[in-house]
């Protein structure tokens, strides 16, 4: 192999690469008050940019993306700690966590606030049908990428449970990954599909059955 070949293979890695890279930042703007500085002491900045880090390269798996063709095409994600009511919401690259509920959340917060990041990135990395898939759907896949992550909180509904598959989060978490033990890239493959449109075929078209079956399929098989 001539030198100028392997000089044109590390120069496409590199540029590859760099394209490829994703920087994060966080920014405590709740720092003076008591939830802002249980973040700092209990979590701290340079864990949570690492559990962003850690959190895309998870859902780049889950989703099966290695290829960046079929990722968004995002260079930054920023987390912003702020006195907000809720937990946390995603809008777009930016991820805000409320510094109110890291201050009255009374178990490990690190391991849950780890946990609320994986479920935001994923609303970062997602495809969401071109704003037409079920908001239950798209709360769903995000909890299904927690789950799988291994940060599922204690209180969250058993599998079988829920009153319907979109009903999101917990919920529609334990389903997707019943329909996942179905076919093993069931999610995957969902998500591609939702890259530009949605339609409830999609489950027909992965799993062979109806959503409405598959439903009551999960529901028989927990005897509920």
């Amino acid at each position: 192999m001539s030198r100028f070949v392997i000089l044109t293979s590390v120069l496409l890695l590199i540029t590859t690469q760099l394209v490829t890279a994703v920087t994060y930042t966080v920014t405590n703007a709740a720092a003076n008050t008591p939830g802002g500085t249980r973040f700092n002491n209990e979590i701290g900045s340079a864990y949570a940019r690492q559990s962003l880090s850690s959190a895309t390269d998870f859902i780049w798996k889950t989703f099966q993306q290695s290829d960046p063709a079929d990722r968004k095409t995002i260079q930054q994600v920023g987390l912003t700690v702020e006195t907000m009511d809720g937990v946390a919401y995603t809008s777009n690259n930016q991820i805000h966590l409320s510094a109110n509920y890291v201050q009255s959340y009374s178990g490990n917060v690190r391991t849950e606030v780890t946990g609320i990041l994986y479920h935001e990135m994923t609303h970062v990395w997602q495809w969401n049908g071109n704003g037409r898939a079920p908001g239950g759907l798209i709360e769903g896949i995000a909890d299904y990428v927690r789950l799988k992550a291994g940060y599922a909180p204690s209180h969250w509904v058993k599998p079988g449970q829920g009153d319907r598959w979109d009903q999101g989060y917990d919920v529609t978490a334990r389903f997707l990954d019943y329909c996942n033990s179905l076919r093993d890239d069931f999610v995957a493959q969902l998500n591609k599909k939702m890259k530009d449109g949605y339609s409830d075929a999609y489950f027909s078209d992965l799993l062979g059955k109806s959503v409405g079956q598959l439903w009551i399929d999960y529901k028989a098989k927990y005897n509920n």
